[in-house]
């Protein structure tokens, strides 16, 4: 079958549930267009921070689907995801298997990969394991782990901590103790009816997927990837907000290890420069993706997909 055959067939707007390496995802497909071969540029896969789901990326989407077919997936342990008792299945090397699955699945031919905080790291990893699987990447407020050893534990210890609280209070308790971060302070210009909305919206997810998420997928549970940035050479956007000091000096390190990135600042935000500033962002990355070259597609998923195509030679 063709892959416009399979994009007809799959890429239908609305809510689908995909199971991707043995977990099931909930996945939002936008559509402004009739037909996904309706759109001359390539789909844009989007993945949210930690406590999101596919609701908390509507902004993003709304300034994206006039030119591009959206796929808003909901990462392992979050939103309508599959909350798997086991932490290994949140491990960043499985969450990026189960990403490049569900392109996989959707016959989506090199989308282009959007991702904020959380998301990004995940989209990071999983253009590093796969780079011809997309055409370029967007990362917003994201790293690529923990370098320092020393700082490694000490993450791992307090996630792990925060982990076991999640599971142990009500999860409004933890909610609200996360809003109420320096990070997000930012975030008070919304207004009370957007951070209302956000907080419902984070209530929704499953306390045992968050604290496994952490368990699994935290910064530094995450395998540092700073070593394999300089092969990785797909066009990436880094977004990263002007009050946001940590993460632009992190910003300013990835760049100089990636060979073809580049930074973008937008002024009077923080963390989250896709709620804060809509508008100026979503008009940075539609730049963005209309200057990307894409490449040719190329196949491949699961672990045990990979494995079966490199013992016939296909990759």
């Amino acid at each position: 079958m063709s892959i416009l055959a399979v994009e007809r067939s799959k890429l239908r707007p609305g809510v689908h549930f995909i199971n991707a390496c043995g977990v099931r995802l909930r996945v939002v497909i936008d559509m402004d267009r009739p037909r996904p071969d309706s759109y001359a540029a390539k789909p844009v896969v989007i993945l949210h921070g930690f406590t999101g789901s596919a609701e908390s990326m509507e902004t993003v989407s709304e300034t994206l689907r006039a030119r591009h077919l959206v796929v808003r997936l909901e990462l392992i342990g979050h939103g309508g995801s599959e909350s798997p008792t086991r932490p290994e299945n949140y491990q960043m090397n499985a969450c990026a298997e189960q990403l490049a699955e569900v392109v996989r699945q959707l016959g989506m031919t090199r989308p282009h990969l959007l991702g904020y905080s959380m998301g990004g790291r995940t989209a990071l990893a999983a253009a590093l394991a796969q780079p011809k699987r997309f055409s370029s990447l967007v990362l917003v407020g994201a790293t690529a782990g923990i370098a320092d050893a020393m700082q490694r534990r000490e993450r791992v210890a307090a996630d792990r901590a925060l982990a076991d609280r999640i599971e142990s209070k009500p999860l409004a308790e933890f909610v609200d103790e996360w809003m109420a971060l320096p990070l997000f302070s930012s975030q008070a210009t919304l207004g009370n009816e957007a951070l209302a909305r956000a907080r419902a919206q984070r209530l929704r997810n499953s306390p045992r997927g968050l604290a496994n998420s952490l368990r699994g997928m935290g910064t530094g549970e995450q395998p540092p990837i700073f070593d394999q940035l300089p092969r990785f050479d797909a066009p990436v956007l880094l977004v990263v907000g002007e009050r946001d000091a940590k993460f632009r000096k992190i910003a300013t390190s990835l760049e100089a290890l990636l060979p073809n990135a580049r930074t973008e600042i937008v002024s009077g935000v923080g963390h989250a420069v896709h709620l804060e500033a809509p508008v100026d962002f979503g008009e940075r990355v539609i730049d963005f993706f209309e200057e990307s070259q894409p490449a040719v597609a190329e196949s491949s998923s699961c672990q045990a997909k990979s494995a079966e195509s490199s013992a016939s030679g296909r990759l």
